[in-house]
Protein backbone atom coordinates (compact mmCIF):
# COMPACT_ATOMS: atom_id res chain seq x y z
CA UNK A 1 0.00 0.00 0.00
CA UNK A 2 3.02 2.74 0.69
CA UNK A 3 3.80 2.40 -2.52
CA UNK A 4 1.27 4.83 -3.22
CA UNK A 5 2.52 7.50 -0.61
CA UNK A 6 5.40 8.33 -2.86
CA UNK A 7 4.05 8.74 -6.39
CA UNK A 8 1.00 10.82 -4.36
CA UNK A 9 3.29 13.00 -2.36
CA UNK A 10 4.82 14.02 -5.90
CA UNK A 11 1.85 14.51 -7.55
CA UNK A 12 0.64 16.99 -4.77
CA UNK A 13 3.89 18.94 -5.05
CA UNK A 14 5.37 18.11 -1.80
CA UNK A 15 9.37 17.21 -1.25
CA UNK A 16 11.40 14.12 0.36
CA UNK A 17 11.34 13.91 3.75
CA UNK A 18 14.33 15.63 6.01
CA UNK A 19 15.99 14.18 8.61
CA UNK A 20 13.64 14.49 11.91
CA UNK A 21 14.50 17.76 13.32
CA UNK A 22 15.46 18.02 17.25
CA UNK A 23 13.39 19.10 20.25
CA UNK A 24 14.50 21.77 23.16
CA UNK A 25 14.45 24.07 25.50
CA UNK A 26 14.15 27.48 24.40
CA UNK A 27 16.72 28.09 26.73
CA UNK A 28 19.33 25.18 25.19
CA UNK A 29 19.80 25.88 21.87
CA UNK A 30 22.44 24.02 19.80
CA UNK A 31 22.99 24.92 16.33
CA UNK A 32 24.41 23.36 12.87
CA UNK A 33 27.99 24.25 12.31
CA UNK A 34 27.32 27.79 10.69
CA UNK A 35 30.39 28.86 8.42
CA UNK A 36 31.68 32.08 8.73
CA UNK A 37 31.49 34.69 5.96
CA UNK A 38 32.81 38.36 4.98
CA UNK A 39 28.91 39.36 5.06
CA UNK A 40 25.51 38.29 6.16
CA UNK A 41 23.23 36.12 3.58
CA UNK A 42 20.44 38.05 2.25
CA UNK A 43 16.65 36.97 1.86
CA UNK A 44 15.88 39.17 -0.59
CA UNK A 45 12.17 37.39 -1.51
CA UNK A 46 9.37 34.82 0.03
CA UNK A 47 6.23 33.70 0.01
CA UNK A 48 3.88 31.88 2.04
CA UNK A 49 0.97 28.86 1.00
CA UNK A 50 -1.01 26.39 2.77
CA UNK A 51 -4.25 25.52 5.23
CA UNK A 52 -4.48 24.85 8.31
CA UNK A 53 -3.15 21.32 8.08
CA UNK A 54 -0.34 22.18 6.20
CA UNK A 55 2.13 25.26 4.95
CA UNK A 56 4.94 25.90 2.91
CA UNK A 57 7.90 28.51 3.64
CA UNK A 58 9.87 29.33 0.65
CA UNK A 59 12.30 31.89 0.94
CA UNK A 60 14.84 33.18 -1.83
CA UNK A 61 18.48 33.78 -0.83
CA UNK A 62 21.82 35.11 -2.45
CA UNK A 63 24.23 32.28 -1.35
CA UNK A 64 23.20 29.01 0.44
CA UNK A 65 21.80 29.17 3.66
CA UNK A 66 22.57 26.68 6.71
CA UNK A 67 19.79 25.69 8.33
CA UNK A 68 18.56 24.04 11.79
CA UNK A 69 15.47 23.56 13.19
CA UNK A 70 14.00 22.88 17.20
CA UNK A 71 10.68 23.41 18.78
CA UNK A 72 9.61 25.06 21.56
CA UNK A 73 5.99 24.88 23.65
CA UNK A 74 3.84 26.89 25.18
CA UNK A 75 2.95 28.20 22.56
CA UNK A 76 3.71 26.15 19.53
CA UNK A 77 6.77 26.98 17.70
CA UNK A 78 8.82 25.63 15.31
CA UNK A 79 12.27 27.74 15.41
CA UNK A 80 14.31 27.90 11.89
CA UNK A 81 18.18 29.02 12.89
CA UNK A 82 20.51 30.64 9.77
CA UNK A 83 23.49 32.22 9.88
CA UNK A 84 23.82 36.11 10.37
CA UNK A 85 20.63 37.46 7.28
CA UNK A 86 19.53 40.43 6.45
CA UNK A 87 16.10 40.14 5.68
CA UNK A 88 15.35 42.01 3.12
CA UNK A 89 11.91 41.43 2.57
CA UNK A 90 8.57 43.46 1.03
CA UNK A 91 5.76 43.90 3.95
CA UNK A 92 3.54 40.92 4.47
CA UNK A 93 5.54 38.68 1.58
CA UNK A 94 5.66 36.23 4.23
CA UNK A 95 2.76 37.38 6.74
CA UNK A 96 1.23 34.40 9.14
CA UNK A 97 -1.33 32.26 7.66
CA UNK A 98 -1.62 28.76 7.17
CA UNK A 99 -1.12 26.85 10.10
CA UNK A 100 0.45 29.86 11.74
CA UNK A 101 -1.01 32.35 13.60
CA UNK A 102 2.27 34.62 13.63
CA UNK A 103 5.94 34.77 12.03
CA UNK A 104 8.70 36.67 13.31
CA UNK A 105 12.43 36.59 11.58
CA UNK A 106 15.54 38.44 12.67
CA UNK A 107 19.11 38.83 14.17
CA UNK A 108 19.18 36.75 17.51
CA UNK A 109 22.59 37.05 18.07
CA UNK A 110 26.40 37.51 17.20
CA UNK A 111 26.22 35.33 13.86
CA UNK A 112 22.67 33.94 14.09
CA UNK A 113 19.58 34.80 12.90
CA UNK A 114 16.35 33.24 13.25
CA UNK A 115 12.58 32.62 12.09
CA UNK A 116 10.07 31.74 14.58
CA UNK A 117 6.59 30.42 13.10
CA UNK A 118 4.03 30.13 16.04
CA UNK A 119 1.07 27.65 15.38
CA UNK A 120 -1.98 27.31 17.20
CA UNK A 121 -1.62 22.77 16.64
CA UNK A 122 1.20 21.44 17.42
CA UNK A 123 2.97 20.96 14.02
CA UNK A 124 6.89 20.43 12.27
CA UNK A 125 8.54 20.38 9.33
CA UNK A 126 8.20 17.68 7.17
CA UNK A 127 10.22 18.08 4.69
CA UNK A 128 12.96 20.71 3.22
CA UNK A 129 14.88 21.27 0.43
CA UNK A 130 17.68 24.04 -0.16
CA UNK A 131 18.20 24.16 -4.46
CA UNK A 132 20.41 26.36 -6.64
CA UNK A 133 18.36 28.73 -9.02
CA UNK A 134 19.44 29.94 -12.34
CA UNK A 135 21.61 33.02 -11.93
CA UNK A 136 23.10 31.46 -8.85
CA UNK A 137 20.73 32.42 -6.01
CA UNK A 138 19.39 29.39 -3.81
CA UNK A 139 15.96 28.52 -2.65
CA UNK A 140 14.77 27.60 0.59
CA UNK A 141 11.25 25.61 0.97
CA UNK A 142 10.35 24.20 4.24
CA UNK A 143 7.11 22.32 4.44
CA UNK A 144 5.33 21.92 7.80
CA UNK A 145 2.15 19.95 8.90
CA UNK A 146 -0.12 19.24 12.06
CA UNK A 147 1.29 16.49 13.94
CA UNK A 148 -0.90 14.62 17.53
CA UNK A 149 0.15 16.23 20.89
CA UNK A 150 2.47 12.99 21.60
CA UNK A 151 4.41 13.71 18.64
CA UNK A 152 5.18 17.31 19.53
CA UNK A 153 6.31 16.39 22.76
CA UNK A 154 8.98 13.55 21.46
CA UNK A 155 10.09 15.75 19.20
CA UNK A 156 10.98 18.23 22.03
CA UNK A 157 11.72 15.58 25.04
CA UNK A 158 13.47 12.81 22.45
CA UNK A 159 15.96 14.28 19.86
CA UNK A 160 19.19 15.69 19.27
CA UNK A 161 20.04 18.20 17.01
CA UNK A 162 19.72 17.01 12.95
CA UNK A 163 20.55 19.16 10.34
CA UNK A 164 17.34 19.79 8.31
CA UNK A 165 18.57 21.73 5.29
CA UNK A 166 19.72 17.69 4.46
CA UNK A 167 17.43 16.22 2.23
CA UNK A 168 16.88 12.33 2.71
CA UNK A 169 15.81 9.90 0.16
CA UNK A 170 14.48 6.40 -0.12
CA UNK A 171 15.17 3.42 -2.39
CA UNK A 172 11.17 4.09 -2.61
CA UNK A 173 11.26 7.64 -3.46
CA UNK A 174 10.22 10.16 -1.27
CA UNK A 175 8.64 9.20 1.80
CA UNK A 176 5.44 11.08 3.89
CA UNK A 177 6.26 11.19 7.53
CA UNK A 178 4.18 8.47 9.23
CA UNK A 179 4.13 6.36 5.75
CA UNK A 180 6.72 3.68 6.83
CA UNK A 181 5.19 0.69 8.12
CA UNK A 182 4.29 0.61 11.62
CA UNK A 183 7.07 -0.92 14.39
CA UNK A 184 5.30 -3.81 14.59
CA UNK A 185 3.88 -4.47 11.32
CA UNK A 186 0.65 -3.20 11.84
CA UNK A 187 -1.80 -2.21 9.25
CA UNK A 188 -2.97 0.90 10.49
CA UNK A 189 -6.67 2.13 10.15
CA UNK A 190 -7.71 6.20 11.26
CA UNK A 191 -10.67 6.21 12.39
CA UNK A 192 -12.43 9.82 12.14
CA UNK A 193 -15.20 10.69 13.91
CA UNK A 194 -17.10 13.38 12.16
CA UNK A 195 -18.25 16.24 13.34
CA UNK A 196 -16.84 17.71 16.85
CA UNK A 197 -16.46 21.37 18.84
CA UNK A 198 -18.71 23.80 17.56
CA UNK A 199 -19.36 21.93 14.56
CA UNK A 200 -22.24 19.29 16.19
CA UNK A 201 -23.95 17.72 12.95
CA UNK A 202 -26.85 16.49 12.32
CA UNK A 203 -29.47 16.32 15.64
CA UNK A 204 -31.92 13.19 16.55
CA UNK A 205 -35.20 13.34 15.91
CA UNK A 206 -36.30 12.14 18.80
CA UNK A 207 -33.39 12.51 21.65
CA UNK A 208 -31.75 15.34 20.27
CA UNK A 209 -28.50 13.77 20.24
CA UNK A 210 -25.89 15.40 18.20
CA UNK A 211 -23.94 13.65 15.75
CA UNK A 212 -20.41 14.53 16.81
CA UNK A 213 -21.43 12.59 20.34
CA UNK A 214 -22.88 9.77 18.27
CA UNK A 215 -20.22 9.53 15.77
CA UNK A 216 -17.39 9.50 18.80
CA UNK A 217 -19.06 6.70 20.83
CA UNK A 218 -18.89 4.52 17.27
CA UNK A 219 -15.31 5.65 16.42
CA UNK A 220 -14.65 4.53 19.84
CA UNK A 221 -16.27 0.96 19.71
CA UNK A 222 -14.36 0.67 16.19
CA UNK A 223 -11.41 1.59 17.15
CA UNK A 224 -11.35 -1.26 19.89
CA UNK A 225 -12.57 -3.73 17.55
CA UNK A 226 -10.07 -2.86 15.03
CA UNK A 227 -7.04 -3.40 18.03
CA UNK A 228 -8.35 -6.55 19.38
CA UNK A 229 -7.16 -8.16 15.54
CA UNK A 230 -3.51 -9.56 15.86
CA UNK A 231 -2.45 -7.37 12.99
CA UNK A 232 -4.58 -4.25 12.74
CA UNK A 233 -3.95 -1.05 14.55
CA UNK A 234 -6.37 1.71 14.81
CA UNK A 235 -5.89 5.15 15.39
CA UNK A 236 -8.55 8.36 16.49
CA UNK A 237 -8.65 11.05 13.98
CA UNK A 238 -9.99 12.87 17.62
CA UNK A 239 -10.52 11.31 20.78
CA UNK A 240 -12.44 14.39 22.18
CA UNK A 241 -15.20 16.80 21.60
CA UNK A 242 -13.28 19.14 19.35
CA UNK A 243 -13.22 20.97 16.13
CA UNK A 244 -10.83 19.32 13.08
CA UNK A 245 -11.05 21.10 9.90
CA UNK A 246 -11.64 18.62 6.75
CA UNK A 247 -8.17 19.38 5.80
CA UNK A 248 -6.74 18.58 9.46
CA UNK A 249 -8.68 15.32 9.08
CA UNK A 250 -6.78 14.09 6.17
CA UNK A 251 -3.35 15.58 7.08
CA UNK A 252 -3.49 13.32 10.69
CA UNK A 253 -4.70 10.45 8.68
CA UNK A 254 -1.41 10.41 6.79
CA UNK A 255 0.93 11.81 9.73
CA UNK A 256 0.24 8.59 11.33
CA UNK A 257 0.50 6.10 8.14
CA UNK A 258 -2.82 5.30 7.91
CA UNK A 259 -3.35 2.51 5.25
CA UNK A 260 -7.33 3.37 5.59
CA UNK A 261 -9.09 5.82 6.83
CA UNK A 262 -12.72 5.50 7.66
CA UNK A 263 -14.87 8.45 8.13
CA UNK A 264 -17.97 7.82 10.82
CA UNK A 265 -21.15 9.98 10.34
CA UNK A 266 -24.77 9.53 11.08
CA UNK A 267 -27.00 12.34 9.26
CA UNK A 268 -30.61 13.42 9.26
CA UNK A 269 -33.12 13.39 5.98
CA UNK A 270 -36.14 15.58 5.57
CA UNK A 271 -37.55 12.22 4.48
CA UNK A 272 -37.91 10.89 7.85
CA UNK A 273 -39.10 7.02 6.60
CA UNK A 274 -35.30 6.49 5.06
CA UNK A 275 -33.03 4.32 6.87
CA UNK A 276 -30.27 2.01 6.68
CA UNK A 277 -26.33 2.33 6.03
CA UNK A 278 -24.75 4.05 3.52
CA UNK A 279 -21.23 3.79 2.28
CA UNK A 280 -19.41 6.53 0.05
CA UNK A 281 -16.22 6.68 -1.99
CA UNK A 282 -14.97 9.36 -3.74
CA UNK A 283 -16.02 10.69 -6.92
CA UNK A 284 -16.11 14.14 -9.10
CA UNK A 285 -19.53 13.29 -10.05
CA UNK A 286 -21.75 12.31 -7.05
CA UNK A 287 -24.20 9.38 -8.21
CA UNK A 288 -26.90 10.52 -7.17
CA UNK A 289 -28.89 13.42 -5.96
CA UNK A 290 -28.59 12.21 -2.15
CA UNK A 291 -24.99 11.25 -2.38
CA UNK A 292 -24.77 15.00 -3.94
CA UNK A 293 -26.67 16.80 -1.14
CA UNK A 294 -24.70 14.91 1.50
CA UNK A 295 -21.75 15.64 0.23
CA UNK A 296 -22.61 18.92 -0.17
CA UNK A 297 -23.90 19.53 3.55
CA UNK A 298 -20.43 17.89 4.95
CA UNK A 299 -18.16 19.82 3.33
CA UNK A 300 -19.61 22.64 5.06
CA UNK A 301 -18.15 21.26 7.94
CA UNK A 302 -15.55 24.16 7.69
CA UNK A 303 -17.63 26.98 7.09
CA UNK A 304 -19.54 26.47 10.46
CA UNK A 305 -16.15 27.05 12.00
CA UNK A 306 -15.91 30.27 9.97
CA UNK A 307 -13.37 28.22 7.72
CA UNK A 308 -14.69 28.69 3.78
CA UNK A 309 -13.17 26.40 1.14
CA UNK A 310 -12.69 29.42 -0.84
CA UNK A 311 -10.62 30.98 1.11
CA UNK A 312 -7.88 29.00 0.65
CA UNK A 313 -4.70 29.66 -1.37
CA UNK A 314 -5.55 28.15 -5.13
CA UNK A 315 -2.29 26.29 -5.44
CA UNK A 316 -3.53 24.48 -2.05
CA UNK A 317 -7.12 24.56 -3.74
CA UNK A 318 -5.51 22.55 -6.69
CA UNK A 319 -3.79 20.02 -4.55
CA UNK A 320 -7.46 19.49 -2.44
CA UNK A 321 -9.11 18.85 -5.60
CA UNK A 322 -6.85 16.62 -7.58
CA UNK A 323 -5.25 14.23 -4.33
CA UNK A 324 -7.56 11.12 -5.57
CA UNK A 325 -5.45 8.75 -7.56
CA UNK A 326 -6.99 5.71 -9.76
CA UNK A 327 -5.24 3.22 -7.62
CA UNK A 328 -6.40 4.94 -4.21
CA UNK A 329 -9.76 5.41 -5.63
CA UNK A 330 -9.49 1.47 -6.47
CA UNK A 331 -8.52 0.44 -3.29
CA UNK A 332 -11.30 2.60 -1.48
CA UNK A 333 -14.09 0.53 -3.58
CA UNK A 334 -12.94 -2.70 -2.70
CA UNK A 335 -12.83 -1.53 1.00
CA UNK A 336 -16.55 0.07 0.54
CA UNK A 337 -17.41 -3.29 -1.31
CA UNK A 338 -16.10 -5.64 1.83
CA UNK A 339 -18.63 -3.29 4.24
CA UNK A 340 -21.12 -3.47 2.72
CA UNK A 341 -20.89 -7.61 2.09
CA UNK A 342 -20.38 -7.73 5.61
CA UNK A 343 -23.87 -5.34 6.16
CA UNK A 344 -25.88 -7.28 4.10
CA UNK A 345 -28.20 -9.80 6.41
CA UNK A 346 -26.80 -8.08 9.38
CA UNK A 347 -27.59 -4.47 9.30
CA UNK A 348 -30.16 -2.50 7.95
CA UNK A 349 -28.88 -1.10 4.55
CA UNK A 350 -30.40 1.95 2.32
CA UNK A 351 -31.04 0.95 -1.33
CA UNK A 352 -27.67 1.05 -3.50
CA UNK A 353 -25.99 1.15 -0.30
CA UNK A 354 -22.74 2.28 -1.99
CA UNK A 355 -22.94 5.38 -3.52
CA UNK A 356 -20.29 8.14 -4.41
CA UNK A 357 -19.58 11.92 -4.16
CA UNK A 358 -17.03 14.49 -3.67
CA UNK A 359 -16.25 14.56 -0.13
CA UNK A 360 -13.52 16.24 1.37
CA UNK A 361 -12.86 14.00 4.40
CA UNK A 362 -11.78 11.05 1.85
CA UNK A 363 -9.14 13.53 -0.82
CA UNK A 364 -6.14 11.74 0.75
CA UNK A 365 -3.82 10.69 -2.23
CA UNK A 366 -2.33 7.51 -0.63
CA UNK A 367 -4.99 6.75 2.15
CA UNK A 368 -8.12 4.40 0.96
CA UNK A 369 -10.97 6.06 2.32
CA UNK A 370 -14.65 5.44 3.00
CA UNK A 371 -16.61 7.53 4.43
CA UNK A 372 -19.46 5.70 6.55
CA UNK A 373 -23.12 6.46 7.24
CA UNK A 374 -24.40 4.20 10.08
CA UNK A 375 -27.51 5.44 9.66
CA UNK A 376 -29.63 8.50 10.15
CA UNK A 377 -30.29 10.58 13.27
CA UNK A 378 -33.73 11.70 11.46
CA UNK A 379 -35.39 8.30 11.64
CA UNK A 380 -36.52 7.02 15.02
CA UNK A 381 -35.83 3.71 14.28
CA UNK A 382 -32.18 4.09 13.13
CA UNK A 383 -31.77 6.83 16.10
CA UNK A 384 -32.76 3.99 18.50
CA UNK A 385 -29.81 1.86 16.87
CA UNK A 386 -27.42 4.20 16.78
CA UNK A 387 -27.48 5.13 20.35
CA UNK A 388 -27.49 1.37 21.43
CA UNK A 389 -24.00 0.15 22.77
CA UNK A 390 -24.62 -3.28 22.25
CA UNK A 391 -25.33 -2.45 18.16
CA UNK A 392 -22.37 -0.13 18.33
CA UNK A 393 -20.64 -3.15 19.17
CA UNK A 394 -21.89 -5.69 17.01
CA UNK A 395 -21.82 -3.17 14.00
CA UNK A 396 -17.89 -2.65 14.76
CA UNK A 397 -17.09 -5.95 14.85
CA UNK A 398 -18.55 -6.70 11.40
CA UNK A 399 -16.52 -3.23 9.99
CA UNK A 400 -13.40 -4.85 11.61
CA UNK A 401 -14.39 -8.30 9.76
CA UNK A 402 -14.37 -6.12 6.52
CA UNK A 403 -11.27 -4.62 7.17
CA UNK A 404 -9.73 -8.01 7.76
CA UNK A 405 -10.81 -9.49 3.79
CA UNK A 406 -9.72 -6.33 2.84
CA UNK A 407 -6.24 -6.45 3.88
CA UNK A 408 -5.65 -10.20 2.77
CA UNK A 409 -6.93 -9.39 -0.97
CA UNK A 410 -4.55 -6.50 -0.45
CA UNK A 411 -1.71 -8.71 0.72
CA UNK A 412 -2.63 -11.72 -1.59
CA UNK A 413 -2.25 -8.87 -4.16
CA UNK A 414 1.42 -8.11 -3.47
CA UNK A 415 -0.34 -4.41 -1.60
Amino acid sequence: MHRLAGAAWLLAGMLALAPAPAGAAETDVATASIPADVSPLVAYSGRIAGDDARTRLILDFDRRPEISVHYVANPYRILIDLPDTVFALKKDEIAARGLFSDIRYGGMAAGKSRIVLTADRPASVVASEVRKEEGGSYRLVVDTAIVTEDAFSKLISGQTWKDAAAVTETAGGPVLPGAAADDDGSFVIAVDAGHGGIDNGAQGATTGTHEKAVTLAFARELTAALNAGPTTKAVLTRDKDEFLSLSQRVQLARNQGANLLISIHADTLRQKDIRGATVYTISDKASDSLAANLAARENLSDEIAGMPFQDEPAEVADILIDLTRRETQAFSINLANEVVGAFEGEVKLINNPHRHAGFRVLTAPDVPSVLLELGFLSNKDDEQLLLDPAWQKKVAGLIAEAVQRYRSSVMANGG
